[in-house]
């Protein structure tokens, strides 16, 4: 398979685990767009604009070719009309567990009714990040877990930092 394909996700924070489906994407698609959802209504901890920036950032750590091949975009359409204006044929879901199969696999029927040219793709989460879901590092973060296993350092940072704002009833440090 080759062409052109998207990862949709809110990416709040961006994962390990995120970013071992965007790697392995890269091995089934030319082209990977990271399409970033608004997603109001899942009260994101980061703006949109953030968590752009966020994804963007551990692009840049990925290798130069591989880096070349991977935009960032966010969007606030349906999944299939994003797709369609990027010229994109396949979606690309990453899958942890089978409570996540059920969700995907009705995702995907309805997206199949809304544009059938489009496939979508799914990857088994590898052993190693299989567990890691961004609600779960929020929650062990903001109870002072240790979530540097999860994240890459530069994420880490500014989640410690959001933590602390938040401890300090919203007030930016510094």
């Amino acid at each position: 398979m080759s062409g052109k394909g998207i990862y949709p996700g809110t990416f709040d924070p961006v994962t390990n685990g995120h970013m071992d489906i965007i790697k392995r994407s890269l091995r089934v698609v030319d082209q990977l767009v990271v399409a970033v959802a608004g997603s109001p209504g899942k009260g994101p901890m980061f703006s949109l604009d953030e968590r752009v920036a966020l994804v963007e950032a551990e692009l840049a750590t990925l290798p130069a070719d591989l880096a070349a091949r991977v935009e960032v975009k966010p969007f606030d359409t349906l999944l299939m009309h994003f797709a369609l204006e990027q010229g994109a044929g396949v979606i690309m879901r990453g899958l942890r567990a089978v409570s996540d199969f059920e969700y995907e696999f009705q995702m995907a029927g309805m997206n199949a009714r809304l544009n059938g040219q489009v496939e979508t793709v799914f990857l088994m989460a590898s052993e190693k990040v299989q567990f890691i879901s961004s609600r779960f590092v929020k929650e062990i973060g903001r109870l002072g877990g240790d979530i540097s296993q999860f994240v890459s350092p530069q994420v880490k940072t500014i989640l410690d930092l959001r933590f602390e704002e938040e401890r300090n009833g919203g007030r930016q440090l510094g």
